[in-house]
């Protein structure tokens, strides 16, 4: 029979009742007088100070200790949670901890010891540099945060002693911080703990009218229950399944956003109950759900399967929503001895089962934590770093798969841009359309669990500012915005060299001459720039004027120009940079041939390309360019010498024709129908060819007016999405 961990302060505890709670946990060979000599050590320089409770503070590292023995952690954890106070709050240095306990315990004590220690201007800035320290320091060693996580939990339960307001702080911290980070670890019990507690400080008369609520109808709830596990072992047993059954009340935090959630009131909410059986294997587990099905009425739509397919947190079980007796909704949970310990404790559960492939260091390795850290590369400010991480510990809703059948895991409302660059950010950054299910959808398409999803990307293609709108997961947002600002950072480079560059020139000189003389290394010191390129930004980015450079080169009398003047001659360099380098061959032409004037320039009719398309052009005689898209057939009929490089025009606003092909069941209506829907995307049908086909179907030849392959997809995925159709093809 499993039971809720029970994590209560206990104000009697020993160091004698730990090292024998830790015996019934850790080998044999462990050395236990390492745990005494720690406890001595922090007895020792805590023995002056108290609790807010009056306690003397040695209660605190040893209730944090037995957190830990029950989460199952390693010796250097626990360790670790006896000392994690001393170098913050006593007269003790990391290198003394380091000398005294080794590397490994050091770790773990420093780590926990920078999360606390640093004090900023503001409440929010403090906030979001804690939150950002705590999951770096946890991708350096995961321990760090499972320490503080059981440090915070000893805090929450003692919360009563301190003032409103830090009653307040603390929980809304935890609220915010420490239960999603539990929760990403897979520590269920500890989430649930937190948030409770949490619940009791930021919405007292809501908890004790919950827990006033609960306990009328403890009785009633305590005979249900154990009629239910009876019922439940006794539908087992006769299929001979071997299993352990108990059923709980749900935590008072879920009942509690239960009625936020569907705005109801305590006696609306149904499933109250939730019940979890335990087998010995996976065929098991599935042999259950069989039982339960047949036993019991399922809900639709309430059965998941997350032993197939694990969250992220590594947390596996089917969870199932019944009619139980006396038509009550129940919630049944069926797991593994193994899946629950790990459901239980998450990744500290993986010392147990996992000593065999790396320990700590294994843990290190999860795959989130790795993005964590690539986010901390990523974004500059920690408040913007904070929101990111937390909405992606919040990850979880649906599952799609890729067209081989890996699984991907995204939020509720997530689309296809989402799922590519959960695949890889070049697949991202080159989408142009996608397929889900084998049908064309657009972009903004709402995934939903179980869809295959294949992306279609273009070499050509590059993010947007729109494409932000479009996605819902940290990754995606994050991605796109770093390419956003790269571009807008090499830009702003290339307008700052050539600003200063044409001001050198007009003053006589060039960044030759003062790199000759030192003064430009000697400018780049008084702005704090690393080198030319930081300089080249800040210039063409408005940040540093040429006034404010040139005032730190002795070798220059610069006199400032006026202020319009100067505007006007930093557009002015804009533009030219915009425009440098390729000339259009003619205002009107959709496409710019590299280096050729006055060239005539049109579009096969063999393959009609429109932008977005890959192209090449061909000189033909007599009538210019002809442009043609790569994947055209009669490119191979065309020489080498007569290829030229062409790119399409951005500035050109003209619309492109283009046909296609569309074969329907035949339906009465059909062709209206299509029509319209074209129509309703503001897109021009130029001509519309329809005819009968064997079989009861239809074939309809459509010439459209598109203004890039964009749009042109956005058609095909409207057509294709009616339920009449068979398939759309580009003619």
């Amino acid at each position: 029979m499993y039971h809720r961990l029970d994590f209560s302060h206990e104000a009697g505890l020993t160091i004698d009742e730990l090292i024998r709670r830790a015996k019934s946990n850790l080998p044999e060979d462990t050395d236990f007088e390492l745990i005494r000599r720690a406890y001595e050590f922090a007895e020792l320089h805590h023995r002056p100070q108290k609790r807010s409770s009056g306690e003397p503070y040695i209660i605190h590292p040893l209730n944090v200790a037995a957190t830990l023995i029950k989460l199952k952690m390693d010796l250097d954890s626990i360790c670790g949670g006896l000392l994690h106070d001393v170098v913050e709050d006593c007269d003790v240095s990391e290198a003394d901890i380091i000398k005294e306990f080794g590397p490994g315990i050091g770790t773990i004590v420093i780590g926990c010891t920078k999360i606390s220690k640093i004090k900023f201007k503001t409440k929010e800035e403090s906030q979001a540099e804690n939150f950002r320290k705590m999951v770096v320091a946890m991708a350096k060693d995961i321990r760090v945060i499972i320490v503080k996580l059981a440090d915070r939990m000893h805090n929450m339960l003692t919360l009563q002693y301190v003032s409103k307001e830090k009653q307040v702080k603390k929980a809304q911290e935890t609220l915010d911080i420490y239960v999603p980070l539990a929760s990403r670890l897979g520590m269920n019990s500890v989430k649930s703990e937190l948030e409770d507690l949490c619940l009791r400080f930021l919405h007292a008369d809501m908890y004790y009218r919950l827990a006033e609520k609960v306990s009328m109808k403890k009785t009633e709830r305590e005979s249900y229950i154990r009629d239910t596990v009876s019922l439940i072992k006794e539908k087992l047993s006769e299929y001979t399944v071997n299993a352990d059954v108990y059923g709980r009340p749900k935590h008072f935090y879920s009942i509690y956003k239960k009625m936020q959630n569907r705005d109801v009131d305590f006696d609306q909410i149904q499933d109250l109950l939730a019940f979890r059986i335990i087998v010995g294997n996976i065929t098991e587990c599935y042999k259950c759900l069989g039982i339960i099905h047949s036993s019991f009425t399922p809900v639709p739509g309430r059965f998941k399967d997350y032993i197939a397919i694990p969250k992220v947190n590594n947390y596996q079980s089917l969870h199932t929503t019944v009619i139980g007796p006396q038509a009550e909704r129940i919630e049944i949970q069926i797991r593994t001895h193994e899946m629950h310990e790990v459901a239980e404790k998450g990744v500290a559960a993986h010392w147990k089962y996992k000593e065999g492939s790396g320990g700590a260091k294994g843990l290190n390795k999860l795959k989130w934590v790795e993005e964590l850290m690539e986010y901390d590369r990523d974004i500059q400010t920690s408040s913007e770093f904070m929101d990111i991480v937390k909405n992606d510990l919040d990850i979880g809703g649906i599952f799609v798969f890729t067209p081989t059948g890996d699984v991907k895991e995204l939020r509720f409302g997530a689309t296809p841009l989402d799922f590519a660059y959960a695949v890889h950010t070049d697949v991202g950054n080159k989408t142009v359309g996608a397929k889900v299910n084998g049908k064309m959808v657009p972009l903004k398409f709402r995934l939903k669990s179980g869809d295959t999803v294949e992306i279609l990307t273009s070499k050509s293609q590059t993010p947007n500012k729109d494409w932000l709108k479009l996605v819902k997961t940290s990754r995606a947002k994050t991605k796109i915005k770093q390419y956003l600002l790269k571009i807008e950072r090499d830009r702003n480079k290339e307008v700052g060299q050539e600003l200063l560059e044409s001001a050198l020139k007009k003053l006589g000189t060039n960044l030759k001459q003062l790199d000759k003389k030192n003064e430009l290394a000697r400018a780049l010191d008084a702005f704090h720039f690393k080198n030319n390129e930081e300089l080249f930004h800040a210039l063409g980015s408005g940040r540093v004027y040429l006034k404010q450079l040139f005032e730190h080169i002795q070798s220059i009398d610069y006199e400032e120009e006026e202020t319009q003047q100067k505007k006007k001659k930093h557009d002015t360099l804009f533009k030219n940079l915009s425009d440098k380098a390729k000339q259009t061959s003619n205002k009107d032409n959709a496409v710019i041939v590299d280096g050729l004037d006055d060239i005539m320039v049109r579009m096969g009719k063999c393959c009609n390309p429109i932008p977005g398309d890959p192209i090449l052009g061909f000189i033909t005689r007599g009538r210019g360019i002809t442009v043609h898209t790569k994947t055209c057939q009669r490119i191979s009929d065309f020489e080498d010498s007569r290829k030229v490089d062409v790119e399409w025009n951005s500035a050109y606003t003209f619309r492109h024709p283009v046909s296609i092909r569309v074969i329907t069941h035949d339906r009465p209506g059909i062709l209206s129908r299509i029509s319209n829907n074209i129509n309703s995307l503001g897109v021009n049908i130029k001509s519309a060819v329809a005819r009968s086909l064997p079989d009861l179907k239809g074939s309809f030849h459509f010439e459209i007016e598109v203004k890039d392959y964009a749009e042109f997809l956005k058609v095909l995925s409207i057509i294709e999405a009616m339920e009449e159709v068979i398939s759309v093809t580009r003619a």
